[in-house]
């Protein structure tokens, strides 16, 4: 594992965001969704997810999640993806995304 300088880590923009839609995403390679999320004061961001296999739509839609918000945005097939959303690959190779315990205010920052 390489290690990094604390200022690096300060670099990376993590949010709090809400999932307001969720769509299929027939054209990517892998199985994925289309979330649109709301950040709060940063305003609405879209994102591919792979995560088809332990969530429907109808599960994602009002659920927090946490995403990195400023890597620049990838084109994946026809869509523009502007945030990454958090996740680990659990013992099946499925991800599970990183959630609160408690809700927060979209768009607050992960230190």
């Amino acid at each position: 594992m390489e290690e990094i300088a604390f200022e690096d880590f300060l670099k990376v923009d993590i949010r709090v965001g809400t999932i307001l839609e969720v769509n299929d995403f027939p054209k990517a390679r892998k199985p994925a969704y289309q979330l649109t999320i709301d950040f709060g004061e940063l305003g609405i961001k879209k994102s591919s997810a792979q995560i088809t296999d332990l969530y429907t739509k109808e599960q994602l839609v009002n659920k927090q999640i946490t995403a990195i918000v400023n890597f620049k945005a990838r084109q994946i097939a026809n869509f523009m993806s502007e945030c990454l959303v958090l996740g680990v690959y659990n013992n099946d190779g499925k991800v599970v995304l990183l959630q609160l315990s408690e809700k927060a205010k979209n768009g607050e920052q992960v230190s």
